[in-house]
């Protein structure tokens, strides 16, 4: 009996523990995508959510990323620049083709509203070659 016990506890953590493992890290989910009156362009509206110590990875955007802190803490690392730390009610601005990448810095999942105002039909992010 307490063998058969043992076995159960021990499938359930490697269950749970793989489960966890596959659970997405970072996640960006769309909530509105509509046509600009500027011809070839659109604007997407996303939230994107950070689990803690996760990164976006290395990406680019066919145009500006307009983006809002709305929880936690987003290290925010551009090509080119200095990296800078956004906090929660904090904005930042991601110039089109900058090759740039975001990482949470706090304990808890961070949170970002982000507008991208972009060339129509192209994906919104393109992977970038790690430095």
């Amino acid at each position: 009996m307490k063998t058969s016990i043992l076995i159960a506890g021990f499938t359930l953590t490697a269950i749970a523990a793989a489960v966890s493992a596959q659970a997405p890290t970072f996640k960006r989910t769309v909530l509105q995508q509509a046509d600009l009156s500027t011809p070839g362009k659109e604007a997407v509206t996303a939230v994107a959510e950070f689990q803690p110590n996760a990164v976006a990875g290395r990406h680019t955007h066919p145009g500006e990323e307009i983006g809002y802190v709305i929880e936690g803490t987003v290290l925010v690392e551009i090509d080119g620049k200095p990296a800078q730390t956004v906090t929660a009610g904090k904005a930042f601005l991601i110039p089109s083709g900058a090759v740039h990448n975001a990482t949470n810095k706090g304990t808890g999942v961070a949170k970002i509203l982000a507008t991208y105002i972009v060339e129509k039909g192209k994906p919104v992010a393109t992977p970038a070659a790690t430095k």
